[in-house]
């Protein structure tokens, strides 16, 4: 192994089902980059332990996936902005002096994925309507309100996990019942599902799309299946809509242009790469 090696990975518990290294994997040999990109199971309570030794190792950082994404923020010597906001990091960066950062680029790939793909998208256009307020729904709603969105209609089957987000972020995020999500599309001109439901071996999500205005954007973070039974029922009612592989693809641009010092492109062929495997 030569000195210019550099070696990440992404650690969860499990970790089997993660298409990051076959993400990163493709960008290593695109580049012609020495290096590696590994998938390491660390339990929850190992996590500390588990991070230590990969510094040790060498390794210039690790993706962070469930369950570790909030208890990592507590471990770190420094914390971006975006992460402290959102409540949980994905990005871990070892530094030559022995300290770890963390930041969480899950916004950004929400927000990069909706750029590239629908390039006329302006969340100041009119109100967001997220359906979900799981971990996922935390970055989406900073990156919706990052981008400018007037009010973030936020509705979630458990209201009070709802009222938790809103509290979190503020006045422009608006809680609505979740038996009045249909309703709430009503002049939403971003439609975002954060749930599990509609991804394989899950239950449909079940929302009426009537009352969305002509125009809307309607996307989904889940990828397996690529296109979603709420995607589905969005296009058949004529909206731009945005799969929500990209998300996955955009939000490890920043950690890798970091650990590999090479800013690595979201095209076609890496979509077909992580799609295939």
């Amino acid at each position: 192994m030569s000195e210019d090696f550099r070696r990440a990975g992404v650690i969860g518990w499990p970790i089997t089902h993660s298409k990051s290294p076959v993400l990163h994997g493709h960008w290593l040999k695109r580049y012609g980059i020495e290096g590696s990109y590994d998938a390491i199971a660390i339990e929850q309570g190992r996590l500390e332990s588990g991070l230590r030794k990969l510094a040790k190792k060498g390794f210039r950082g690790v993706n962070v996936t469930i369950p570790h994404k909030e208890s990592v923020l507590a471990l770190a010597d420094s914390v971006t902005d975006r992460a402290a906001m959102i409540g949980a990091a994905n990005t871990v960066y070892f530094h030559a002096d022995g300290t770890m950062g963390v930041d969480n680029t899950d916004a950004y790939g929400f927000t990069q994925n909706l750029r590239q793909n629908a390039p006329e998208w302006d969340a100041k256009a009119g109100p967001a309507l997220v359906l979900g307020a799981g971990g996922a729904s935390r970055a989406v709603v900073y990156a919706l309100l990052e981008a400018g969105a007037p009010v973030v209609r936020l509705a979630n089957r458990t209201r009070v996990r709802a009222e938790m987000l809103a509290d979190h972020f503020g006045a422009r995020v608006e809680v609505i019942d979740w038996n009045r999500a249909s309703d709430a599309m009503e002049g939403a001109m971003t439609i975002v599902n954060t749930t599990s439901l509609g991804m394989k071996g899950q239950p449909e999500l079940n929302v009426k799309f009537d009352a969305a205005p002509k125009g809307a954007l309607v996307t989904d973070i889940v990828y397996n299946p690529l296109i979603t039974p709420f995607l589905e029922k969005a296009m058949l009612h004529g909206f731009t809509t945005v799969d929500g592989l990209g998300m996955l693809l955009h939000q490890a641009v920043p950690g890798f242009e970091i650990w590999f010092g090479q800013t690595p492109e979201v095209d076609h062929d890496l979509r077909a790469a992580v799609l295939s495997a």
